[in-house]
């Protein structure tokens, strides 16, 4: 499961569908409607808010936001209700770690839309996050112990 920290325009056709995808799932992990991924670590974040499925479905409308302006049709009606005051802060060191992640992806599904966005240096966090100074965060996985990361 990746919930982006950056902000969904980022991705390709692909990318936004799986985030979709990932998201609701994520919004039915925070009802209690599955047992899979309850302990997953990107929920971290929004299980720190004072509604942990208003923070969600904070999150999904803009992603649904994203879908409508490529033209898409995201069926808006599986988000849950609430509005989440936000935003919540995001590390650069995340961000940098995700767009790199991100970028990697694209150059073997999307090279046309890696090659529009390598001039970008400080990518956008998604609406309900405001970037903040600091490494990546504790709760992202990447094969390299957590003591003595650095981003």
């Amino acid at each position: 499961m990746r919930i982006w920290s950056l902000h969904p325009a980022y991705l390709d056709a692909r990318g936004l569908v799986a985030l979709w995808r990932e998201t609701l799932l994520a919004q039915a992990v925070l009802r209690g409607e599955t047992k899979g991924y309850r302990h997953h670590p990107q929920l971290e974040r929004f299980r720190a808010r004072p509604s942990p499925l208003a923070a969600i479905a904070t999150y999904l409308r803009a992603v649904e936001a994203e879908a409508v302006a490529r033209g898409y049709a995201f069926d808006a009606a599986k988000i849950g209700p609430g509005l989440d005051a936000g935003p919540i802060p995001v590390t650069r060191g995340q961000l940098e770690y995700e767009w790199h992640h991100l970028q990697g992806k694209l150059a073997v599904r999307d090279p046309q839309r890696a090659a529009r966005q390598a001039g970008v240096e400080r990518p956008r966090p998604h609406p309900l996050f405001r970037a903040v100074a600091g490494p990546l965060a504790d709760w992202e996985r990447t094969g390299e112990p957590a003591v003595g990361r650095r981003r």
